[in-house]
């Protein structure tokens, strides 16, 4: 098979690998469609620590299976399906307390093992989800990240008629601003230095956005849950002081693993701020394949541009100018669309 590999930092090939072979729990799935994400770039560059080179990028995906193991039921060729990346070893401390997405031996599809940016891809039958025959599959690559933000949003546990700011309106920023105005939020306002991305946020139903907190209106002294989508530290330490006496901050985005970001202390203290980061998903996948089949996001306005696997690298730098939303490696494409 055709398969795009990140032989190690800064190296990357699109080359001929065998195909996968299923062993007996596994499923292999013909990929219909892969998003790109932040953490690929990261992974690229060597600022994802997990990373196990080489590796095959690609964690957010969908297809239809074409072999299945031995031992596997429930499920058959033909199925359409996507699947939660995340593998966990069920036997450390964090797995035995239901937090699987610390695990001490957590793996990822598409970090750690070959992923999706490939023809196929094997998968744990464990971690398939079949899909509503109504989800186009290829708006389901949307599922894996937004799987995240519900997860993301367990964490913050916020209250019906909190205000939200949220710094960021790429995809990421943009899917959390739908949920939680589905989910209670009194209103979202979007920051983001981008003006064009700030429109499409103000079409999906941001209540305000401008390019400098600085220019929204405050609600009382902040707002009682802050988020950072953007992984950025100016834009991290700025967000953190925009927060309201007693409410949250949420470390969303993905910050390169060396950076630092400086808070102060005593504001911690003093107004009781919460501090949450939010780590992949837990428990949140199914829920997102039932959120995204009942129409929470606008999936059409989310997915801006498609590449073959030869456009690759393409692909990446579309996605670190900031152009478009969410882009699609589709192994079946030949060029761009």
């Amino acid at each position: 098979m055709r398969a795009v590999v990140i032989q190690a930092p800064g190296q990357l090939d699109v080359t001929t690998r065998p195909d996968p072979v299923a062993g007996p729990e596994d499923v292999i799935v013909k990929v219909r469609a892969v998003g790109l994400c932040g953490t690929d770039v990261h992974m690229l560059a060597g600022e994802f620590g997990p990373t196990v080179y080489p590796v095959v990028p690609g964690h957010e995906f969908s297809g239809e299976i074409v072999e299945v193991g031995r031992s596997v039921s429930g499920l058959a060729v033909g199925d359409r399906v996507a699947a939660d990346p995340a593998i966990y070893c069920g036997s450390c401390h964090f797995c035995a307390i239901g937090r699987g997405n610390l695990c001490e031996s957590w793996r990822t599809i598409g970090i750690t093992q070959d992923g999706a940016a490939a023809e196929y891809v094997k998968v744990p039958a464990a971690n398939i989800h079949r899909l509503p025959e109504d989800l186009d599959l290829d708006h389901a690559p949307l599922i894996e990240p937004l799987s995240t933000i519900v997860h993301g949003i367990d964490v913050v546990a916020p209250a019906v008629g909190d205000h939200f700011l949220i710094y960021g309106a790429g995809t990421m920023g943009l899917l959390y601003l739908q949920t939680a105005l589905r989910n209670g939020a009194a209103s979202v306002s979007v920051v983001d230095l981008n003006a064009d991305r700030l429109a499409v946020a103000s079409r999906l139903g941001a209540d305000r956005t401008a390019t400098s907190a600085d220019a929204l209106p405050r609600v009382g002294k902040g707002w009682e849950v802050v988020v950072d989508c953007t992984g950025a530290v100016p834009a991290i330490e700025d967000a953190f002081t925009r927060v309201r006496r007693g409410g949250t901050f949420q470390q969303f985005g993905c910050a390169p693993d060396q950076d630092v970001a400086k808070f102060s202390p005593f504001r911690i203290y003093n107004d009781e701020i919460r501090i949450v980061g939010s780590m992949a998903i837990l428990h949140s996948y199914g829920r997102a394949v039932d959120l995204l089949g009942q129409g929470w996001i606008d999936c059409d306005t989310m997915i801006t541009h498609r590449f073959g696997l030869d456009g690759y690298q393409e692909a990446l730098d579309t996605f670190s100018k900031g152009s478009g939303r969410k882009i699609q490696i589709v192994p079946g494409l030949t060029g761009d669309r």
